[in-house]
């Protein structure tokens, strides 16, 4: 016969078993469930970075784009007008269609060079060293070059008006090239609409903030004899879509519209202090 001692020693004996079989099996679930959430976490992270792989080589590929269709767009645009003009003037004018030429070959080369530039940073040499096709990466144009650039158009039959508001410093490399990209889509666009366009290019440099505008001249939407089509009718075409795009990155905006008056504005305000 057990005495209670002995009986209640059996039953805690019992129980310390049970519990420590409870205790381990719980343990194995704890391990199997902790190691299938690990397994899906690890999934969920590597789904994470497909995602973000996808989204960053669709960015750069909307960048190299955009770049493309800034490069080639206004470069294409002045020399189509500038062979027209040598064109008209070959034969009574050889000086003249000479110097239209030589704008087309000019052209061409600042093309060739910003692409260069472009296809140098996507394809660096296979010798490793940093100078793609045999030679050295420009640096990106930026509002150091608007003269240049002005001049380029003035010749190509634009007259052009510049204004400059506030001290000239320098910017963030990006926002540089946004600001160029700017004017230079802008005035593309004006040389497109034809002869008797004139432009007012405006550079405000403000405490925090960066502003440019380009205004041209044209029919007035007023008189029904503005253009048909629809880049023409709201002054946003294409180039101007993408260049909301960069201006946005810093968190800026721009405006694209045609005037009441005639022609069209584009504006954009920068900020320059973004945290």
């Amino acid at each position: 016969m057990w005495d209670s001692g002995a009986r209640w020693l059996l039953v805690a004996l019992v129980s310390a078993c049970a519990v420590a079989g409870w205790l381990g099996v719980a343990l194995v679930r704890a391990r199997r469930l902790r190691r299938r959430a690990l397994e899906e976490r690890g999934w969920l992270l590597e789904r994470e970075r497909e995602s973000a792989a996808r989204a960053a080589v669709e960015g750069e590929r909307s960048r190299i784009a955009r770049e493309l269709h800034d490069i080639v767009s206004h470069n294409v645009s002045l020399m189509v007008v500038q062979a027209g003009a040598a064109r008209e003037v070959l034969a009574t004018m050889p000086g003249e269609a000479e110097q239209a030429l030589r704008a087309v070959e000019g052209a061409g080369r600042d093309a060739m060079t910003e692409l260069r530039h472009l296809l140098g940073l996507l394809a660096p040499s296979q010798s490793g060293e940093d100078e793609p096709y045999g030679g050295e990466l420009s640096p990106q144009p930026g509002l150091s070059r608007l003269s240049a650039l002005v001049d380029r158009f003035a010749f190509a039959g634009l007259p052009i008006e510049v204004r400059i508001s506030g001290a000239p410093r320098p910017l963030p490399a990006g926002i540089d090239v946004t600001a160029y990209r700017i004017v230079q889509e802008a005035l593309t666009n004006a040389l497109k609409h034809g002869s008797g366009v004139q432009a007012q290019v405006t550079v405000r440099y403000a405490e925090h903030y960066l502003r440019v505008e380009v205004l041209n001249s044209g029919p007035s939407v007023l008189t029904g004899d503005a253009p048909a089509s629809a880049d023409q009718r709201d002054g946003a075409g294409r180039g101007l879509v993408g260049l909301r795009e960069r201006v946005a990155v810093y968190g800026g905006d721009l405006d694209a519209r045609r005037r009441l008056g005639g022609g069209f504005r584009v504006r954009a305000r920068i900020p320059l202090d973004r945290p």
